[in-house]
């Protein structure tokens, strides 16, 4: 078995902003990058909202996950980054209809700023 590590780029999933890679797949791991609210297609931020940012982001996860061959149920590790924790209960609402049956291990965080000063930020680790 190759562990040689494959970056995993798509126009489906916002440009890294920084030098690192939207996703990397290394055998049967993909590690997704922290993914932000924006849409790829015409670069704008979608947070109007914390339901619609979280949306946003979790769109771009799953086209991620989608391009490495892998799906949402392969997730196994999320990491939730958030501007104000007030939001928790509608955040957690949207991510409840996105990952249904065994939920991923998680953690949520406060934190003082984003990048672009976004709402939410998340991560995740697959395996298949």
């Amino acid at each position: 078995m190759s562990s040689i590590k494959k970056a995993i780029q798509i126009p489906n999933a916002p440009a890294p902003v920084g030098p690192y890679s939207q996703a990397i797949l290394i055998d049967r791991q993909l590690y997704i990058s922290g993914q932000i609210p924006l849409n790829p297609q015409t670069g704008q931020l979608e947070m109007n909202n914390i339901e619609e940012a979280t949306k946003r982001v979790l769109q771009n996860i799953e086209a991620l996950l989608q391009e490495a061959g892998f799906t949402k149920e392969h997730v196994v590790k999320v990491s939730i980054f958030m501007q104000d924790l007030t939001e928790f209960q509608a955040m957690n609402a949207v991510y409840a209809e996105f990952f249904t049956g065994v939920a991923p291990a998680r953690e949520t965080v406060q934190v003082s700023r984003l990048p672009l000063d976004v709402n939410i930020e998340i991560s995740c680790i697959a395996y298949k």
